[in-house]
């Protein structure tokens, strides 16, 4: 429904700047995309609903259906929307086949990808240690929790993964829940405790083998592995996990799209 005519435009409101910030202009489509992005943030449409139709969303906001489109097109690029011809607009979910697996980008040589099988090592929460609650932007001594994983392609162990969250945004995680959760990690974050990964940046550099990851790997002492550290972000760049993963790259590549 149209808002009334007497409220306070919405795409006005979003270029308005706080008290003290400089006054910053961006194209209308953007600020649009701005707002869908805080409804989303809000909850105001969970993962997988439909969102309203352009010309619904054009009448809430007051503006071209066409200005809609393009917000909505640059919110289906970065994984957020997804279009279904002929059903409409939905939100994306972690279990969305070409949203599952953004994440990681570990390619087998030959081509042929398979699926990973997980065994989960280890689960506690402990104190943040400095850098992880640096990284994670929690004060000192707050609660994380650490997730010791292998990942395995074809009965070969790959990927030995060390995960940091946030210990407040994942109560009740444990390796069992974990281990039972059929889908992606991040759909059970998704599903189970409202936290929806949006981007990330990496660090990549090679490394050799120490002798506990030459054991989970079944690797000698000093093979060579890839390090990728990785830091994911919700919605307004808040990080909420760290993800520090040794790859054994022997018949794997790391593979990555630049635009």
């Amino acid at each position: 429904m149209a808002a009334s005519s007497s409220l306070p435009n919405p795409a006005a409101q979003a270029q308005r700047p706080a008290d003290g910030e400089t006054p910053a202009f961006s194209p209308l489509y953007q600020q649009i995309k701005t707002l869908i992005t805080r409804s989303l943030e809000a909850g105001e449409w969970r993962p997988g609903e439909a969102i309203p139709s352009e010309m619904e969303l054009a009448a809430r906001f007051k503006v071209s259906q066409g200005t809609v489109r393009k917000a909505i097109d640059e919110l289906a690029t970065d994984n957020l929307l997804v279009r279904r011809q002929g059903r409409g607009t939905f939100v994306a979910t972690h279990a969305e086949q070409q949203v599952k697996f953004r994440f990681l980008r570990l390619t087998p040589d030959d081509g042929e990808p398979a699926g990973a099988q997980r065994r989960f090592i280890d689960c506690r929460r402990l104190r943040a240690p400095s850098d992880i609650a640096r990284a994670l932007e929690l004060k000192a001594g707050d609660t994380v929790v650490q997730v010791r994983r292998v990942l395995s392609f074809r009965g070969t162990p790959v990927v030995l993964d060390d995960i940091w969250l946030p210990g407040q945004l994942f109560k009740g995680l444990t390796a069992e829940k974990l281990g039972d959760y059929r889908g992606p990690m991040y759909g059970l974050f998704e599903t189970e405790y409202g936290v929806r990964m949006i981007r990330a940046t990496e660090r990549i550099r090679a490394v050799a083998a120490d002798a506990a990851a030459a054991d989970l790997l079944g690797l000698p002492v000093g093979a060579p592995l890839l390090s990728v550290e990785r830091l994911s972000m919700t919605y307004g760049d808040k990080p909420v996990e760290l993800r520090r993963g040794l790859y054994n790259t022997a018949s794997h590549h790391y593979r990555n799209e630049l635009s």
